[in-house]
């Protein structure tokens, strides 16, 4: 092995458990932030940081909000949850920065905001969640 080869290898292995398509700029698909009911490896990688991913919009829990349900599936009503306990694990709360202009549930939008897990009760519609983006834009 030519010392280059080696040495371009060894500085790339801290970047090794981040997804291909994190650092190609794709978004990431809801089903590799799980394993199960749990965080992947992936997602416990990408806590705290800001990334994209792809779903779609879940109508709105009520008008003029700052807060969504993306799904990994075109979803014509929202999946809302009472418990941490009844959490799925195919989609993630949004959190964003303006009221929600909403899309129609069945068009594909990519949502970036910064990764967060752990439970936590919306208090202003009551939704439970254990995954989130925060301080989201989408489109």
């Amino acid at each position: 092995m030519l010392r280059r080869t080696f040495l371009t290898a060894a500085a790339a292995l801290p970047l090794a458990g981040r997804a291909v398509a994190q650092t190609e700029d794709a978004p990431i698909k809801l089903r590799e932030l799980y394993e199960g009911r749990q965080l992947s490896a992936l997602g416990e990688d990408l806590l705290g940081e800001r990334i994209t991913v792809e779903g779609y919009m879940a109508p709105p829990l009520k008008a003029d909000s700052q807060f969504f349900v993306l799904t990994k599936m075109p979803m014509a009503v929202c999946p809302f949850c009472e418990t941490s306990a009844e959490w799925p694990d195919d989609i993630v709360a949004i959190y964003t920065k303006r009221t929600v202009d909403v899309i129609p549930f069945n068009v594909g939008i990519d949502t970036t905001g910064i990764l967060e897990w752990g439970e936590y009760r919306d208090p202003d519609t009551g939704f439970v969640s254990m995954l989130r983006l925060t301080d989201a834009t989408y489109g």
